[in-house]
């Protein structure tokens, strides 16, 4: 639940870090993480994917990331019944926001020393939509010529990823493309469990969470994996600038991890989410 409370909170302190929220499939009320998105014009969605230590996938070298547009395409809320049986969704992209989350992933690039952007658009079919995406990221790169940047249509960049994930470094997206390859990102290095993210909004404001669905099924059971919070806790913390605490934190985490001792059933252990804990916080100690 998203009380007014809540949004203030975030709006006075500038920031904030939230656990996944139910969206009902079909039916039922709106996005609650789609009405936060909205409400506080969180409008880049930032989602580093970095293989773990000691934790094995497919990929052994992936380090990138995904940064989305949050607050319109597809996710614009503006669907109607035409007549019975058909329904129209509109896609919306404007120049404003377009160029806005192209500046933020440039700028991202540049202060964390990054070396590439890929745009990710679909304009070979969405020629006006898309195309203006394209064309703001364009614009946008001619202002910082010392970054690499490249195009890929979405179906493309999605077999790429699977092929060689390592040739990517920052990717920027409309929110639909977005929303489906950060979760292909996940899927690269273990799963939405330990990937954190955060969302960026103006004036510095920025909002953290874990993406991972609220898993009632296990609610109560002692059998969560925290790891995805507690990495976006960490994001929190470098975006307050308190780069030291964050980096115990990550450190603590991944070295739980990698030891293999005290890992949750999500990543083929048997311990409880209060032993991962604790197996954390005795490492910081």
């Amino acid at each position: 639940m998203v009380t007014r409370e809540n949004l203030d909170s975030v709006l006075k302190h500038r920031v904030g870090l939230k656990g996944p929220m139910a969206t009902p499939i079909g039916k039922g009320h709106r996005s609650l993480n789609l009405t936060l998105r909205k409400e506080l014009q969180l409008y880049a969605n930032v989602r580093p994917c970095f293989s773990l230590p000691g934790y094995k996938t497919r990929y052994d070298d992936v380090n990138l990331i995904t940064i989305r547009e949050n607050t319109e395409g597809e996710y614009s809320g503006l669907e109607h019944e035409v007549i019975p049986g058909v329904v129209e969704s509109l896609k919306v992209i404007t120049r404003n926001a377009s160029t806005r989350v192209a500046e933020y992933a440039f700028k991202y690039a540049r202060d964390n020393g990054r070396k590439k952007v890929s745009a990710i658009h679909k304009a070979n079919i969405m020629k006006m939509a898309d195309g203006l995406f394209i064309k703001c990221c364009r614009e946008v790169h001619e202002k910082h010529p010392d970054i690499e940047y490249e195009e890929l249509i979405v179906d493309n960049a999605c077999m790429q990823l699977v092929k060689n994930p390592a040739q990517f470094d920052v990717l920027v997206m409309p929110n639909l493309y977005g929303d489906i390859i950060s979760d292909l990102c996940a899927g690269l290095i273990g799963g939405l469990g330990l990937t954190p993210s955060g969302n960026i909004g103006a004036n510095g404001l920025a909002l953290m969470e874990a993406v991972h669905g609220t898993a009632p099924d296990i609610a109560g059971q002692d059998k969560a994996n925290p790891t995805a919070l507690l990495l976006s806790g960490v994001m929190m913390l470098r975006h307050l600038t308190l780069n030291e605490h964050a980096d115990r934190i990550q450190s603590a985490v991944l070295g739980t991890i990698a030891d293999g001792k005290y890992l949750t059933g999500d990543l083929g252990g048997r311990a409880k989410t209060s032993e991962f804990t604790k197996a954390i916080i005795d490492s910081m100690e």
